[in-house]
């Protein structure tokens, strides 16, 4: 523990990439400044290697199950027609069937949603993991609300940004396939309050969506807290459409902005060098319209890596903006590697992002980064 502190504090020193040594004229001097950044450039070294290594475990439980004890079916065009095995019940709503879960779930439950627009606010409980949703198809199964951060709840308050969400998980062990969450709110015009429209949050630990559509405008996936792995997935909107304090990985994902003016795609919020979070996307594809910053720090902290990615025109040339704080600039990590594209070009990027080497990239884009060797063994 105290050497991770100690390596912690390091990354600290390091990520302050303006920061700058006293000078002498002496040669004294110069030797000096030069041990000073190598020391720099020995502690980079340390934290990127921490980063790919760290045991980022939110729960104590790491052992996914994946062989399904419980089949359930969901298709609101018909509901008549019950099936003689048991381990088999059909509901017309997606909140229903997973209602009929045990609150205290131990085992895999696989949720079949037949094709059609499901329109309802789901919610998972915290005790309940385990849980798979299984679409029929991106373009097929879909569920969608329209909840806006101000709009007001049941007990008389706005919801807010976290009680927007379409669809929300707080367990672990979730996994999704083949469906489209969707928060279909009207994109806000600039400058606008309380219009955060969340298709999808995702709150609980090891939870993973494989081909999956999130379709919003102003913060549409909220990549709450927890580990994340995102394949082959679809996820669009205009001004901070990934966002949170999430530890994830997007893999093969297209990253869609249908922004009128300015946009930003992701929002990372890690706060603390203590915190063991952040975004990676490897091979991806970043498209849409308007002019769209790869990130903007939301937290001092901030941490986000693309490699292997196309990037569109629409990408601003500065690349990333510092929420008008410019003491993150000191302390965020925003990294690229081996991007692709008109947007890609990092010669315009502001200062105090980086071009990353094959060593100091290579922790981002290991499943390691999300410990996933672990828990998604025999899923991916």
């Amino acid at each position: 523990m105290v050497l991770k502190l100690i390596l912690l504090l390091l990354a600290f020193l390091l990520q302050r990439t303006s920061f700058s040594w006293p000078i002498s004229n002496g040669s004294s001097g110069n030797k000096e400044n030069s041990l000073a950044m190598a020391n720099i450039r020995e502690a980079h070294t340390k934290w990127l290697k921490i980063m790919g290594s760290f045991n980022h475990s939110l729960s104590q439980q790491t052992n996914n199950k994946l062989k399904p004890c419980k089949i359930i079916r969901v298709n609101q065009m018909d509901v008549s027609k019950k099936k003689k095995n048991k381990k088999k019940k059909q509901f017309n709503s997606v909140q229903k069937a997973i209602d009929s879960i045990p609150i205290l779930n131990n085992c895999r439950v696989i949720i079949c949603v037949a094709q059609g627009i499901y329109k309802e606010k789901v919610e998972i409980p915290t005790t309940m993991a385990y849980v798979t949703l299984q679409g029929e198809g991106v373009d097929k199964t879909i569920i969608e609300w329209d909840d806006t951060a101000d709009r007001m709840g049941r007990h008389g308050h706005p919801l807010g940004t976290y009680g927007s969400s379409t669809f929300a998980v707080n367990s672990a062990f979730f996994i999704a396939k083949d469906i489209t969450f969707k928060n279909k709110a009207p994109s806000p015009p600039s400058g606008a309050l309380g219009k955060q429209a969340v298709a999808l949050r995702v709150s609980g630990d090891m939870a993973a969506f494989l081909g999956c559509k999130f379709i919003g405008g102003q913060d549409t996936l909220y990549d709450h807290v927890g580990r994340h792995y995102f394949k082959n997935c679809y996820i669009e909107g205009s001004v901070d459409f990934i966002f949170g304090n999430g530890l994830s990985m997007y893999e093969g994902c297209h990253l869609h902005a249908n922004a009128n003016t300015f946009g930003s795609l992701t929002a990372q919020k890690r706060e603390s060098y203590l915190e063991e979070t952040g975004f990676s996307f490897v091979g991806c594809k970043v498209t849409g319209s308007g002019a769209l910053y790869l990130g903007r720090a939301w937290g001092s902290f901030s941490t986000v890596v693309f490699a292997y990615t196309y990037m569109d025109k629409i990408i601003v040339p500065r690349g990333w903006y510092n929420w008008g704080d410019k003491n993150r600039e000191l302390t965020v990590f925003y990294g690229q590697f081996k991007c692709s594209g008109p947007g890609a070009n990092y010669g315009g990027r502001v200062s105090w992002s980086r071009e990353l080497t094959q060593q100091e990239a290579s922790p981002f884009v290991s499943l390691d980064f999300i410990d996933g060797s672990n828990w998604l063994k025999g899923l991916i």
